[in-house]
């Protein structure tokens, strides 16, 4: 009986710390009967990565491939990845980023989500990772982290995850790469998949860290991330009905976190909940009825 392939996808662009999320994959537990491979796609101009990833690859105990995918796009170095697993036979397919830091248990738990609940695809938790001098309103909002066991919204993201493959009615599916420089062709990619019968399941135990650098630790950093989310929330309203449904939703959602906003005035933890809660909803309204091009997120050095 042949092993079960599974292809860890993982796209780069000028983060050096690459090498360590590349490292923390030499530490999986319990994948021994899996055939694993680590793909690496480089989204810049040049191969920058190249030398970093066979350095840091050359340690792992499983295949690797490096590929060059420029383009300053994440959609383009994605669906170089989904090529790499599709040409390679791969059952299943795990995604990880390049500054996050896989468990020992990752994709042990990450299987294990899949075949128990009888699913096409679990979305693992990301933890975010605050250094000291992290502002404490930050850390208790904690909006850097991700909680798969709570989302209601019938798509997920590419950040940690696990996907069935081979054969399935979405191998040919690709990410759009319209969104692959303003964010969100994840979302759209697994919503798109979800309307082809592809079942979703959260995987709490599925751990990734993630380092959040100071530039991120901002109001205005997670004021500009919440709205975009708002923007790429939109698309998951289909129809005409469904659209004008989440635009009156939305605005009201918005006004009402306005108004705690003004009355946790002197709460800054609170006040700055309600504003960044208010963002996501204003991100609705905007996509729902300016339409103006997205800003570009994706192509500029890395925070």
């Amino acid at each position: 009986m042949m092993p079960t392939r599974v292809d860890i996808l993982m796209c780069t662009f000028r983060r050096p710390m690459v090498a360590d999320a590349i490292a923390a994959l030499a530490r999986l537990r319990d994948v021994d009967d899996l055939a694993l491979r680590l793909v690496v796609a480089d989204n810049d101009d040049t191969d920058s990565a190249r030398r970093i990833v066979e350095q840091a690859a050359g340690a792992l105990p499983f295949d690797w491939l490096y590929l060059h995918a420029p383009a300053r796009n994440i959609s383009i170095a994605r669906n170089a990845c989904l090529d790499a697993a599709t040409a390679g036979g791969a059952h299943w397919i795990a995604s990880i980023d390049d500054d996050e830091i896989a468990d020992p248990d990752w994709l042990a738990e990450l299987l294990a989500a899949v075949r128990t609940g009888d699913a096409d695809c679990a979305i693992g938790k990301v933890v975010a990772d605050y250094p000291d001098g992290t502002p404490g309103w930050v850390r208790q909002l904690d909006h850097h982290s991700s909680f798969p066991e709570r989302e209601k919204i019938p798509t997920a993201d590419s950040g940690n995850a696990i996907l069935r493959w081979k054969d399935t009615p979405w191998q040919a599916q690709r990410y759009d790469p319209a969104r692959g420089t303003v964010g969100g062709e994840d979302t759209e990619f697994f919503l798109r998949l979800g309307r082809m019968g592809m079942r979703r399941i959260a995987a709490p135990r599925a751990r990734v860290s993630e380092a959040v650098p100071p530039a991120r630790q901002t109001l205005d950093w997670l004021a500009s991330r919440r709205f975009r989310m708002g923007r790429t929330h939109a698309i998951t309203a289909a129809t005409a009905t469904q659209r004008m449904r989440l635009l009156c939703t939305a605005s009201a959602k918005a006004a009402y976190c306005r108004m705690q906003e003004r009355r946790h005035a002197g709460d800054e933890a609170r006040r700055n909940f309600w504003f960044l809660r208010g963002q996501l909803h204003r991100g609705v309204v905007a996509e729902l009825t300016t339409r103006r091009p997205q800003p570009r997120l994706y192509g500029d050095d890395p925070v």
